[in-house]
């Protein structure tokens, strides 16, 4: 049985700026029944880290892979995640950990080059897309799966 409800549409695509990919990011993390592993350079912007704890507190498991650099930037509310019981690992490759995804109960896949900042809603031009195809959720959750093994817990 799906936990995601059967009448949404599924595969969207929403762009910035503007508030249609966070609105949709939202929704997304509001609908999710069992858990959400999200893997993303940064999270800045106070609405989706409002919905993250929201959904922590409904019981929902979430799992975030983050990058080091802008880890402890200005408005990062990575630890704040973190010390609110969210497992978080973090890439501390010389390299940037530069993914922009969240997969929805192993049944969704949202991905794009939206970052989850609110410079991303308000200026940038970007873009997130929803997926449901059951071949890419696998492949997102098995990179997912990879990442979390080779990331170090923050």
């Amino acid at each position: 049985m799906n936990s995601i409800e059967p009448n949404i549409n599924l595969n969207q695509a929403f762009f910035s700026p503007g508030d249609d990919c966070l609105n949709h990011i939202i929704d997304l993390i509001s609908k999710a029944k069992t858990h959400l592993d999200i893997c993303v350079f940064t999270i800045s912007d106070d609405r989706i880290s409002r919905a993250l704890l929201r959904a922590k507190h409904d019981g929902l498991e979430i799992k975030i892979i983050t990058d080091n650099d802008k880890l402890f930037d200005t408005g990062s509310d990575i630890k704040s995640l973190s010390n609110e019981g969210i497992p978080v690992k973090v890439d501390n490759t010389p390299n940037h950990m530069h993914h922009k995804f969240m997969i929805v109960d192993r049944e969704i896949i949202l991905t794009g080059s939206y970052n989850w900042t609110r410079s991303a809603a308000m200026y940038n031009q970007e873009n997130v897309l929803s997926i449901n195809d059951k071949f890419l959720v696998n492949k997102f959750s098995e990179e997912f799966d990879k990442l979390w093994l080779a990331c170090d817990k923050f």
